[in-house]
């Protein structure tokens, strides 16, 4: 993924700290730990040669990645879906491939839908869509919208009345790249509330060059975190370290679910900091998570030398997380908890007739 990359000389004056823990989150978590909270980690693509002779054997053909693939992750961020839409029997094919095991396929809803029809009239394609991933059964994860960086609040009744009409049974999330999504505090709140009430999720994304998308926003009590290495430079651990400490603090308050994807420039590196986040997965968070295991043994996980001068050296506080430095967005909500948004509130521009629902996922599954 090159969405906010920027030159490696840069890496080290970055503040990656992650923002301030929102008072908003009070009003998703409970306050308290769920008995058994579920945690996937993955990557972005399964069909990367780079991993012959890495994690793939050598040898492995291209039709066999995937059999390879669900040995050392229990997820996948599936991006094949953004760029064209697959029927059922395709998708039971991906499926098979993960029999008996505790695994996800996470959908990205199709381009032509998120980018070209700035979800106006995708309905239909929504539904063929959505009729294709169905045939995930219970290895269907989350679905996730991805927005292009000119989808704004200007076209917010899009984004708020298309939501609406997905499904109720199925979780999505949204990720949204526009800038003044997050730059005015009435926005984003407008936003935030908005999702909380669609009970639809909201991707952090975790960047170099977009720090005001890592927003720390939880509006439903399961996480969908991007996260975007730059190829195991030193920084990737002591942000990888930050993250721990931030799954922990919410999981000690009620988070339910967690989805971690791996992102690299580079994506030949993904399965080294992939196995680094399940030992900090297990060290902080208490958690295990299944391993990738290496042609020629276990990648070392120790972190390399902390970049001394580096604002993203300095790990994440173990209990509550330390009030962000200078990002806008990252500004913690005022002491009073925001009010729950009133019923079309914060849409109140949207057009009085909304469009009508899809059918339901059961529906779909016809």
């Amino acid at each position: 993924m090159d969405f906010g990359r920027v030159p490696e000389a840069m890496l080290s004056d970055i503040d990656f700290k992650l923002p301030a823990e929102p008072l908003f989150n009070k009003q998703v978590l409970k306050g308290r730990p769920v008995a058994h909270p579920l945690t996937y980690l993955g990557c972005a693509k399964w069909g990367r040669k780079e991993w012959i002779g890495k994690i793939y054997p050598q040898g492995t053909k291209e039709a066999n990645f995937l059999d390879e693939y669900v040995k050392h992750f229990n997820s996948i961020e599936l991006n094949a879906t953004h760029y064209q839409i697959y029927g059922p029997a395709t998708i039971a094919k991906w499926d098979v491939k993960a029999a008996g095991m505790d695994f996800k396929f996470c959908p990205k809803v199709p381009q032509s839908i998120s980018h070209f029809s700035t979800l106006i009239n995708a309905g239909d394609k929504t539904t063929s869509f959505l009729e294709g991933v169905l045939a995930f059964g219970e290895h269907l994860g989350p679905i996730f919208l991805q927005l292009s960086d000119k989808f704004g609040p200007a076209k917010r009744d899009n984004l708020y009345q298309y939501l609406a009409s997905l499904p109720k049974d199925l979780q999505f999330f949204v990720e949204l790249r526009h800038p003044q999504w997050f730059e005015d505090e009435a926005v984003r709140m407008e936003l935030f509330n908005k999702l909380r009430e669609l009970n639809v999720g909201a991707i952090i994304t975790d960047t170099a060059g977009r720090r005001d998308i890592a927003h720390m926003h939880l509006t439903v009590p399961k996480i969908f975190i991007r996260f975007v290495g730059n190829s195991l430079h030193p920084t990737d651990y002591t942000r990888i370290d930050d993250w721990a400490n931030r799954i922990k603090y919410w999981l000690d308050k009620g988070l339910e679910e967690v989805y971690f994807f791996m992102h690299m420039h580079d994506e030949a590196t993904s399965p080294e900091l992939a196995l680094y986040m399940t030992e900090k997965f297990e060290a902080v968070c208490g958690i295990t998570v299944k391993k990738p295991v290496f042609v020629t043994g276990d990648a070392a996980v120790k972190a390399p030398a902390k970049v001394k001068s580096s604002k993203a050296a300095k790990s994440g506080p173990a209990k509550t997380p330390a009030k962000a430095q200078s990002s806008k967005a990252a500004k913690s909500e005022p002491a009073k908890a925001p009010t729950k948004a009133k019923s079309g509130k914060a849409a109140k521009s949207e057009p009085a007739k909304a469009p009508a629902k899809l059918k339901s996922s059961k529906v779909a599954k016809k």
